[in-house]
């Protein structure tokens, strides 16, 4: 996990997102073409006012490549460490990929700088900008625990599908209901 990244969280979580799932080798790949924009990431969340690609079919997305250099360092941080676990790199997997955004520091422009006529001092000026840092985290699994967890997070989700579905055992059409009384003196 790599803390106080200077980058956009949304972008980096969009390749979080792209990455999530993949081995680590297309990952890797992955990664690299998106930081020399031959593969667009596709966005599936802050995606208003975004363009529609080509390359992803017609789904929105961008090149955001500080995210994808960022995401590939801590990826590559992350395979050292799995590697010094004794884990085989050939089946290794993105298990998970996430990034939160961790504290903002305002930032207002300088006294000096009023935007006239908009009637604040500069706190609700145009040059505001704030500086925002994020974290991102990746957790690597061999492919054979991960299909382990998914059979039995599978299992158990259709078991509880089941039981749901399960119809009440219907009373019989004139019975009362109430309880039988127990001739015990």
């Amino acid at each position: 996990m790599k803390q106080e990244i200077n980058a956009s969280y949304k972008d980096l979580g969009a390749v979080c997102d792209a990455i999530r799932y993949k081995t680590v080798n297309d990952a890797v790949e992955y990664l690299e073409q998106a930081r020399e924009m031959h593969i667009a990431v596709p966005y599936k969340r802050h995606n208003r006012h975004m363009g529609f690609r080509h390359e992803l079919h017609g789904k929105k997305g961008k090149y955001p490549q500080k995210a994808a250099r960022e995401v590939s360092i801590v990826l590559q941080n992350a395979i050292a460490n799995a590697r010094n676990k004794g884990f085989d790199e050939s089946s290794m997997v993105v298990l998970h990929a996430a990034a939160n955004k961790t504290h903002i520091e305002r930032r207002y422009p300088s006294k000096g700088s009023i935007s006239w006529g908009r009637g604040m001092y500069g706190r609700g000026s145009t040059m505001h900008s704030d500086l925002e840092y994020a974290k991102v985290e990746i957790g690597i699994a061999e492919k054979d625990k991960v299909m382990q967890l998914k059979s039995r997070d599978s299992k158990k989700a259709i078991s509880k599908r089941l039981r749901e579905r399960e119809p009440k055992a219907p009373e019989a059409k004139g019975a009362s209901k109430e309880k039988p009384k127990d001739n015990k003196k």
